[in-house]
């Protein structure tokens, strides 16, 4: 998981990369880009093929049967692509994590508006989030930041919304 949702952006685009932590240690963080179709660009040429040589495609007829790790795989190999309609118009994007101890606390709150304002700064004025549809915490908490429900997707297990 680290090598598709953190770890390019931590290395393609540290300026957008923040880290959250405690006197545990790292808590959370919150990655991503302002310019999602050049983010995509950029992962087919100085991310995916290294990882694509260390990692093998999985056999498509055996996708009931997967693991997690061919799941991620088979990722690697074939990205799923932001619809055309969301980076146009939403151009900016990112993922955040908080451990379940930091949850609740306006930690998540606080991470986004810093990571909002590095990006604004860098002339960001709209972003999106993909979010998994069994994700209730996650759907309220992007809700309270301000982002919305996109309409006209295709319905699947990705919910994304928007914010201006």
């Amino acid at each position: 998981m680290g090598h598709i949702y953190v770890a390019p952006y931590a290395s393609l685009e540290p300026e957008l990369a923040l880290v959250v932590e405690d006197g545990q240690g790292v808590a959370g963080y919150a990655v991503g880009t302002t310019d999602t179709a050049a983010w995509e660009h950029k992962l087919e040429q100085a991310w995916w093929p290294c990882l694509r040589r260390r990692y093998a495609m999985p056999s498509e007829a055996d996708a009931s049967t997967w693991t997690p790790d061919q799941r991620r795989a088979f990722m690697i190999h074939r990205p799923a692509r932001t619809p055309p309609a969301v980076a146009l118009h939403y151009p900016a994007h990112l993922h955040m994590n908080l451990l379940p101890r930091l949850q609740g606390r306006g930690v998540g709150a606080a991470l986004f508006h810093r990571w909002l304002a590095i990006a604004g700064a860098r002339a960001a004025n709209a972003a999106h989030v993909a979010i998994n549809r069994d994700n209730a915490g996650a759907i309220k908490f992007w809700g309270k930041m301000g982002f919305a429900d996109l309409a006209g997707l295709p319905q699947g297990r990705t919910i994304w919304k928007g914010r201006a």
